[in-house]
């Protein structure tokens, strides 16, 4: 009977058209539901309709229907879609997960310990308005678009097009058919809660599908004579299958859709419904078995889309060549909306002026380094081309953030701080635009805390304020602390010895380039290392090994392409720091001024996706006469963010091997089992003594070897990992565990 109806729709619209001698053809639209994941089912419908060479003449679409649909209405075809959403990383679009090369050095080391991230306004804790700010799908579609990025009126597209959104504040039904495309799409498919929503001529709008899902009755008003309609929509779930509050409110939003699809399907002349039951919103991961739904969906309607083909007189033509895009040439910069933000501030960010030649990745690099300042609640971009020859010009539309308080909470736990509960206070534009202060608070097995105040200038010289306290309890050999005729007089071979560091420094900093920068500082230190282990001839409750403030100076230079902090993929890592020690109020009476010099080199390469090696090599040494064992460099134990020089060591406990100079290698084997859970192996050798570097000791064999094999998972809250480690000198294993980000 449908097929019946169809048929007889076609006639009678063919006979109308031949009473007007042929002056036109059949018009078909093309109407794309939205369904979030569900939505890919598009392209292998879309797959379907070029085998058989129908000219689709408008394209509708929300939400994801709306992506979909765009690229289409753009001239690329089915089989183009598919291969671009092959590439896609959906985690990076959904959850806003800008690079980690585009923040500063500042702005990592602030973010890389912080589980959760609350507005504080008006002292009140405020939710976030969304996830995710929508910055990757943004800078992704206007790479995609480029090519009619001049198009402002969509039904100038090679195929006309038009998308859906909601007004949030009104509830009513926004088209949007003109503009800023890719702009458009992204507001047309804000899904609340997980996109923040999107300002378009001073409304302020959400994912289209909150109000109208399937905008076929706005697509007949176009002059459609026959609408091909894909709707992957969910259907009314069981009991059994609401089991959680977001299963219940997304029940209740598919009670309208549900109902408003009864009528629209039946005004949908060739009506495909892809098989997406075992499916949800966020199901990218199984993008190919929903692709393949949808083209089977489509082929069972193959007879009634053969019909419609078989009635264009007119054919499709032939598709656009669209180039790749890999590098564009900037003229102008205009920019709008920044009023506590100078344009130097924001050039500064972005890493690129005017008139260069430059990567489309550098463009969205520089993009994405002005987002990553978190100064700004939107960061809209378009290009459109300017009087040079294949050049465009920038128009960057900015939305400054205003709130400048947050809260933040860490949780961690290691051998050798133990527990600890992080509270942090941040507060931008304090004094000046462009400071900001945060406070940690760490509580704990060891009380602790870490202020920062950092006035960023970006390549010019940044200035900072730090301020750190740590302190732990640890049994330690006590030749880490004692000489050979003290360690005799007392008679014991290890020490239960408290550690307090106090450090406060004043620094400049400038950036080289994105991943490099240089640091100049003074620095006070007061520090303090006792035991109630051995008893003065006084008889008091504690003995002081150490108890004494310093000054130095200090220069760093870092540069840092990681991708990722703890479980980096790619990348090189170096970072060289020099102290020369000046004044100590000298507790011992030993002091004479010295230098201390060391440097990290790392390396980090992936043979597959799964599989990647970390190489790293440490190194340091003391110059000058310096009888003061309490700076030295100390070996043991697994984790990061130590204090001073001690480093971590595989098969040793923390602090087991100490001297003024080492050499360390490392060589890391990291595989991702499945998504965010690694197995890694790990091998480690050193020498460490007094001098090595004076007598050659450095270049012999290694004194000391150690290995690892672990389990580690990426959570919000940090990595959490368990590690086997073995030395073959001690014959002895040791475990290490460490839970949450390390501060």
């Amino acid at each position: 009977m449908k097929y019946f109806l169809l048929i007889i729709c076609i006639f009678i619209t063919s006979f109308s058209f031949s009473q007007n001698n042929n002056e036109e053809d059949v018009k078909i639209g093309l109407v794309l539901s939205g369904g979030g994941a569900k939505g890919l089912a598009h392209i292998g419908v879309l797959k379907v309709i070029d085998s058989l060479g129908i000219r689709v003449d408008y394209i509708a679409g929300t939400s994801m229907g709306a992506i979909v649909g765009s690229l289409y209405a753009s001239g690329y075809s089915g089989k183009d879609i598919d291969s671009i959403f092959k590439d896609v990383n959906f985690d990076k679009i959904i959850n806003d997960d800008l690079p980690r090369a585009a923040k500063t050095f500042y702005e990592r080391d602030n973010s890389e310990k912080y589980a959760v991230t609350l507005p504080f306004d008006h002292f009140k804790l405020q939710l976030p308005s969304a996830l995710s700010r929508g910055q990757n799908t943004l800078s992704l579609l206007s790479k995609l678009i480029l090519h009619v990025s001049d198009v402002e009126d969509f039904s100038k597209l090679p195929i006309p097009f038009f998308c859906m959104a909601t007004n949030i504040e009104t509830g009513q039904a926004v088209i949007l058919d003109k503009g800023n495309l890719p702009q458009a799409i992204t507001a047309s498919g804000a899904f609340p809660s997980l996109f923040q929503p999107v300002n378009i001529d001073d409304q302020l709008l959400i994912d289209g599908g909150v109000v109208n899902n399937y905008p076929i009755d706005e697509l007949k008003e176009k002059g459609m004579d026959i609408i091909i309609g894909v709707d992957v929509q969910d259907d009314l779930a069981s009991r059994e299958d609401l089991k959680s509050a977001p299963e219940i409110l997304l029940q209740i939003n598919n009670y309208r859709t549900i109902n408003d699809m009864k009528l629209k399907s039946k005004k949908t002349d060739i009506y495909i419904k892809p098989d997406i039951t075992d499916f949800t919103v966020v199901s990218f991961s199984d993008g190919r078995e929903i692709i393949n739904n949808g083209y089977k969906a489509a082929a069972k309607e193959i007879d009634a889309l053969k019909h419609v083909a078989s009635m264009q007189t007119i054919k499709k033509g032939k598709l656009i060549n669209i180039k790749p895009v890999d590098s564009i040439q900037i003229g102008a910069i205009y920019i709008e909306g920044n009023e506590k933000y100078t344009d130097a501030y924001v050039l500064g960010k972005l890493k690129f002026k005017q008139n260069v030649k430059l990567k489309y990745n550098q463009y969205v690099d520089g993009v994405n380094n002005l987002a990553a300042t978190n100064n700004f609640e939107s960061v809209t971009h378009k290009l459109k081309p300017s009087g040079i020859a294949e050049g465009y010009d920038m128009y960057l539309t900015l939305k400054e953030s205003s709130i400048t308080t947050f809260i933040k909470f860490g949780v961690h736990y290691d051998d050798l701080y133990k527990t600890a509960a992080l509270v942090n206070f941040t507060k931008k534009q304090l004094l000046i635009k462009n400071d900001v202060l945060s406070f940690d608070f760490i509580v704990g097995d060891n009380i602790r805390y870490n202020f920062d105040y950092y006035i960023d200038k970006g390549f010019y010289w940044s200035i900072g304020l730090k301020s750190k306290y740590s302190q732990f309890k640890k049994i330690i050999p006590a030749s880490a602390l004692l000489t050979d005729e003290e360690m005799e007089s007392i008679n014991v071979n290890k020490l239960d010895v408290e550690f307090k560091d106090l450090t406060n420094q004043f620094y400049l900093q400038t950036l080289f380039s994105r991943d490099l920068s240089l640091t100049l500082g003074a620095e006070h230190k007061r520090l303090t290392f006792t035991t109630e282990t051995v008893l003065t001839g006084n008889n008091e409750n504690e003995t002081a090994f150490e108890d004494s403030d310093y000054l130095s100076l200090f220069g760093k230079i870092k540069f840092d392409s990681y991708d990722n902090k703890y479980f980096p993929n790619e990348g090189v890592y170096f970072d060289g720091d020099f102290h020369l020690y000046l004044y100590s109020s000298d507790f011992n009476n030993n002091f004479s001024n010295f230098s201390i010099a060391k440097a990290t080199i790392g390396y980090a390469y992936s043979f597959t996706d799964k599989l990647t090696a970390n190489i790293t090599t440490q190194g340091g040494f003391n110059i000058g006469e310096n009888d003061n064992p309490y700076l030295n460099f100390a070996l043991g134990g697994y984790g990061n963010d130590f204090i001073n020089n001690f480093e971590s060591f595989y098969g040793y406990d923390f602090i087991s091997l100490s001297g003024n100079s080492f050499v360390k290698g490392v060589f890391t084997l990291d595989y991702e089992i499945f998504k965010k859970n690694h197995i890694n192996v790990a091998a480690n050798y050193s020498n460490i003594a007094d001098n090595i570097f004076d007598d050659g000791e450095w270049i012999t064999t290694p004194d000391y070897s150690g290995y690892a094999i672990g389990y580690s998972m990426e959570t919000f809250i940090g990595p959490i990992e368990l590690k086997y480690t073995y030395s073959p000198e001690t014959q002895e294993s040791i475990w290490f565990f460490n839970l949450g980000f390390w501060f």
